[in-house]
């Protein structure tokens, strides 16, 4: 199995799809358990009748901007 920093996930062009756990994990260079330590503190998953989760890549941005800037004040 390839490390993290070894697989690359291509977006495709035009419309952004919502992204797939282990797509958000390769797009921030995270692990699985950073991933759910952010859901836990907030960050917005997308509703989704298959099975895993998914994520709106901008609204996940966002999440980050306003989480910075928290920290920021603090």
């Amino acid at each position: 199995m390839p490390k993290k920093s070894e697989r690359v996930t291509e977006l495709p062009g035009g419309l952004l799809p919502l992204l797939t756990q282990r797509e958000l994990e390769t797009y921030y260079g995270v692990s699985d358990w950073t991933v759910l330590k952010w859901i836990k503190d907030g960050m917005p998953v997308e509703p989704y009748a298959g099975t895993g989760r998914r994520f709106d890549l901008a609204k996940v941005k966002q999440w980050h901007q306003q989480k910075q800037a928290l920290l920021a004040i603090a």
